[in-house]
C-alpha cells in the first residue's frame, strides 16, 4: 500500500474538517463542478455541487453525522481510499451508527470527481 501524494492527502483532510464544522462553502471549490457524490443517508448519488449542498444541508437538518478520516492509501488505478471513523447523532444526541468505512476518491485537475461508500 502506498500513502497518496501529500496535496490530495492534504486537500482531504481538509474536506473532512470543514465538513465536520459544516462548512460547506469551504468544501464546494474542491468539488469538481459535475462531481459525482454518494447519498450515503438516502442512497443513490448526487451529481452536481448545488446537489451535494442541498444533500448535505437536509441531512445536517435531520442527523448529527461526524466522519474522522484514519488512513489514506492511493490505489493502483489512481483513486484514493480513505478509512473513515463514522459516528452518526440524533439532533438530540443520541448514537445511531458508529462504524468505520471507506471513503474511496477519483480526483481530476485537485477536485474530487466521484466518491463512493464501501
Amino acid at each position: 500500500m502506498t500513502e497518496p501524494d501529500p496535496a490530495t492527502q492534504a486537500l482531504l483532510e481538509v474536506l473532512y474538517e470543514r465538513f465536520n464544522a459544516r462548512d460547506v462553502d469551504a468544501i464546494l471549490p474542491s468539488l469538481a463542478p459535475d462531481v459525482e457524490w454518494p447519498n450515503g443517508w438516502e442512497g443513490g448519488y448526487v451529481r452536481g455541487r448545488d446537489a451535494v449542498r442541498d444533500y448535505w444541508t437536509r441531512q445536517w437538518r435531520a442527523i448529527d453525522s461526524t466522519v474522522t478520516p484514519t488512513d489514506f492509501v492511493a490505489r493502483p488505478d489512481g483513486r484514493v481510499d480513505v478509512t473513515v471513523h463514522q459516528v452518526v447523532r440524533s439532533l438530540a444526541g443520541e448514537p445511531l451508527d458508529d462504524a468505520t468505512v471507506h471513503h474511496i476518491y477519483r480526483l481530476r485537475a485537485g477536485q474530487v470527481e466521484h466518491m463512493e461508500i464501501a
